[in-house]
């Protein structure tokens, strides 16, 4: 079945002060896109962002982030009163993602529930020993960084007091007793955040709604993940890395890219039968019915950088066990297709194709690469083969489609209308393409359904600020207007 879709963070939806939340606008979100036969919710990864807002920089591959707790719902579940509410900030300019306000609030409700918790019922205490006990493999870890972190005043993890950094067991021992409260109020939170989730996807199922998750590739240097699991990673004891990531030079950057994460030891990962890996997108894919993995090319081979360069330039590629991996996950999907999306875009060598196709995973298209004259263009829609394809206008990284049209020159303007006719409506029209080729998935950033300029870009890859903070400042019943568009477009093409 095709299926069309919007792409939007839940941090920028509105009605709710500071950052949009897993509350009653979420809710009514799906709700707008299932009345207009809109089948698809695109999201970037639910997990907690760094200091610039960045979810794909995180101090958690496996937590859910603290700003989407909603204290509305906590109210309605019982575990908060009204009172508690009070002291929340407001927020100012409802078009952006107000950071501190943000971090505040989530601070004042993880507060509240570990002062309610003593109050609540022994059902709601049982429910919740439960969760814990069953998420341990990454809870525990989870909750002793977040606490060490607001110990040591986000310092990362290689400042810490030697016998922490390296996790010996009596310094964990005597963190669990003298943090125990500040321990449980972090479990507390995951526990609600998963549940309010949990909700909201139980909801987008029944009204026929698939909705994608997003993985990055890569975790951070300063993470639970990479302090817990140090030998899987090109992490010493100091925190120096031995190799780093990256791409390496092309066309666009002389120097390539650097992105300064630590990168996967391999062969301890196969040692351990990928087991970090395997529980990883396993927590993943129980948040989600489809989950995009960003870079997927590294996992049949990545750029690696000597961890003291300041450039890319003298990586070299490396092998990675990404075939031996996905054999491994399709082991227990027991020869289904695998519910992920390769997100294959840039250089792509025939090895990552073949790895990509052999497990019959969709890639990805988006039409804003389409237009440069060359008719054998692999992102023009005459040119996709087969129908295993997920196509974009643009995505999260790029302009908004009025942002790319105002900056093409007058001869990339004549390239694109020599495939879409004259240009009134970039982001329609490129949707309407979207929806006439054959690719199975379609799917449009709500900036561009608003027909929004690079105001409201979401993110703009090699900057540091201005990210990840734009939100839809209207109501939602803004939006109807062009939802009930696009479902009527995606029905006309629907085949």
């Amino acid at each position: 079945m095709r299926r069309a879709g919007v792409l939007l963070h839940p941090t920028a939806l509105p009605g709710s002060p500071v950052c949009g939340t897993l509350g009653a606008t979420a809710h009514q979100w799906l709700d707008l896109l299932a009345d207009h036969g809109i089948k698809v919710w695109q999201l970037l990864p639910l997990a907690p962002p760094d200091s610039l807002g960045s979810p794909y920089s995180s101090p958690s591959s496996f937590a859910l982030n603290g700003w989407l707790l909603d204290g509305e719902q906590l109210v309605v579940a019982g575990l908060l009163e009204p009172a508690d509410l009070e002291a929340l900030p407001q927020g100012g300019d409802p078009g952006v993602l107000d950071l501190a306000g943000a971090d505040q609030r989530a601070d004042l409700l993880a507060s509240a529930l570990l002062r309610r918790y003593p109050h609540w019922t022994a059902e709601l205490k049982e429910r919740f020993a439960t969760w814990r006990d069953q998420q341990r493999a990454w809870l525990v870890d989870h909750c002793r960084f977040w606490v060490l972190r607001r110990r040591f005043n986000a310092q990362p993890w290689w400042q810490w007091p030697g016998p922490l950094a390296r996790r010996q067991r009596s310094a964990l021992q005597a963190l669990d007793r003298e943090e125990q409260a500040m321990l449980l109020q972090e479990a507390l939170v995951q526990w609600q955040l998963q549940e309010q989730w949990q909700g909201l996807l139980d909801h987008a199922r029944r009204r026929g709604i698939q909705v994608i998750g997003d993985v990055p590739f890569y975790v951070a240097h300063d993470s639970a993940d990479v302090w817990s699991h140090r030998r899987l990673f090109s992490a010493a004891a100091d925190g120096s890395l031995s190799q780093q990531s990256g791409v390496p030079p092309d066309y666009f950057s002389a120097t390539g890219q650097l992105w300064g994460t630590p990168v996967y030891r391999w062969p301890l990962h196969r040692l351990t039968r990928f087991r970090w890996w395997l529980r990883r997108l396993e927590r993943q894919l129980t948040l989600v019915d489809l989950l995009r993995l960003d870079h997927f090319r590294a996992l049949e081979a990545a750029w690696c950088v000597p961890g003291g360069d300041r450039t890319a330039e003298h990586g070299s590629w490396r092998p990675s066990p990404g075939g031996s991996l996905l054999r491994r996950l399709s082991r227990r999907y027991r020869g289904q297709h695998l519910p992920l999306i390769a997100e294959d875009l840039g250089v792509i060598t025939p090895a990552v194709e073949a790895l990509r196709d052999r497990y019959g995973l969709p890639g990805m298209k988006i039409l804003q690469f389409a237009f440069d004259g060359d008719p054998e263009n692999p992102y023009l829609p005459a040119n996709y083969k087969g129908r295993n394809w997920c196509v974009y206008t643009g995505t999260h990284d790029n302009a908004t489609c009025i942002g790319w049209w105002r900056q093409l020159s007058g001869d990339q303007r004549h390239q694109v209308e020599q495939q879409l006719g004259p240009v009134q409506a970039p982001g329609w029209q490129l949707l309407e393409l979207a929806l006439a080729s054959q690719a199975d998935w379609a799917v449009v950033p709500l900036q561009d359904l608003l027909e929004l300029g690079d105001e409201a870009r979401f993110n703009t890859p090699g900057t540091s600020e201005g990210n990840w903070q734009w939100r839809f400042s209207g109501g939602l019943e803004a939006i109807r207007g062009p939802l009930k568009g696009f479902g009527e477009l995606a029905q006309r093409h629907q085949r």
